[in-house]
């Protein structure tokens, strides 16, 4: 009874650091970005509020994301952490100042249907073509990709935006898209 038990806690232990990294080795692409804002819930719950959300890629280490969150706007405290390798890590303890009369969660964002990573995530896939047929540039690589929420809490003014190189390195290719997914213009 003792072996099963031992060999019962080994194999959980296995399981979980099989599924524990699955966010890290994820694609730039809406079923990659989807899988890891799934992991982002999981850990915050559904109804956070974020003012900063990057997922960037280290070819050694894969997916690298980081959050400013925090699940009480009117706390006026946020906690940054990261996601690496399947742990996440606190960073540090944000203290926040609004103007007066309104709210802080008015210069916060969501992940629901207005906001979305799968959505990141298909604008990368359309940058990540964009490249490889205006430029000539094959297999560019994923660097980042990020929510760009305007300070003024203008959520209409929402950007996402996405950062590619080409395979061995070089110049970086930043795409920026309104909400609504509409192409603004491409920086390199």
């Amino acid at each position: 009874m003792n072996g099963l038990k031992k060999i019962g806690l080994v194999g959980m232990a296995i399981t979980l650091l099989a599924c524990g990294g699955s966010s890290s080795r994820q694609e730039a692409n809406a079923a990659g970005f989807e899988v890891i804002e799934k992991e982002i819930k999981s850990k915050f719950g559904d109804e956070v509020y974020f003012t900063d959300l990057m997922i960037s890629y280290n070819k050694s280490i894969g997916n690298i994301i980081g959050v400013t969150v925090t699940k009480a706007p009117e706390s006026l405290k946020m906690g940054q952490w990261n996601l690496m390798r399947g742990s996440w890590t606190q960073n540090s303890e944000i203290s926040l100042e609004v103007p007066e009369g309104t709210r802080a969660a008015d210069f916060m964002f969501q992940l629901n249907e207005k906001i979305s990573l799968s959505k990141l995530g298909e604008l990368a896939e359309q940058a990540r073509k964009k490249l490889e047929e205006e430029k000539n540039i094959e297999k560019p690589a994923f660097k980042m990709a990020y929510i760009k929420f305007p300070k003024n809490g203008d959520i209409a003014k929402t950007e996402y935006v996405t950062v590619f190189t080409p395979e061995n390195g070089g110049t970086n290719f930043t795409f920026s898209y309104k909400l609504n997914g509409d192409f603004i213009e491409m920086n390199y």
